[in-house]
């Protein structure tokens, strides 16, 4: 009796994680929002490593100095792939007249070393962030996590099923002995 109780607890507070991770994948989508997942220590405090920033994209000309943007730096900057950081300057070009952008991460102590223009008139601003969510989504890029997310649930349901088919036809076999065992004529 408390073992079949533990084990409903477990399953709704399961299924209570699953639908509360499903909502932080489809509801940001929704919104019009980006999910991004902070990889490194330079946002620590703000966004620690492994946070899920919510990123809503916004018209460029909106962007001020102390709003936290997800980008891709310049080809020679030297980091690769998306940072997420603090713009900390906002100049203009002399020749091109572009709005010219400097940054740094909160952890940081010093601007990052390059300036850099956004060359869309859209760009995604941070709205939210919440910890340890990335860890789980950098997780399902696995595709052996994402197998085992599938295939240990498949496996203990059909653990289950197998169990109680093997119940019932012990229960039948034993009714049918009792039944031969009563008939008359034995």
């Amino acid at each position: 009796m408390f073992a079949r109780r533990v084990g409903r607890a477990m399953c709704a507070l399961l299924i209570a994680a699953g639908v509360v991770f499903g909502l932080f994948l489809i509801v940001p989508s929704l919104l019009g929002w980006e999910r991004y997942v902070i990889v490194s220590g330079s946002m620590t405090g703000t966004y620690d490593r492994g946070s899920l920033v919510l990123d809503q994209v916004v018209p460029v000309k909106s962007l001020e100095v102390g709003d936290v943007i997800t980008y891709r730096p310049p080809r020679d900057a030297g980091p690769h792939g998306l940072v997420t950081h603090r713009i900390s300057s906002i100049g203009r070009d002399p020749k091109t007249k572009q709005r010219v952008f400097r940054t740094r991460g909160d952890a940081n102590k010093v601007a990052d070393p390059w300036t850099f223009t956004l060359p869309n008139s859209h760009q995604a601003r941070v709205v939210a962030g919440v910890p340890y969510i990335g860890f789980a989504l950098a997780a399902l890029a696995a595709r052996e996590v994402r197998m085992a997310l599938v295939g240990v649930p498949a496996a203990l349901i059909a653990i289950l099923v197998l169990t109680g088919l093997w119940r019932d036809l012990g229960r039948e076999a034993q009714e049918r002995a009792a039944a031969a065992a009563g008939a008359p004529g034995s």
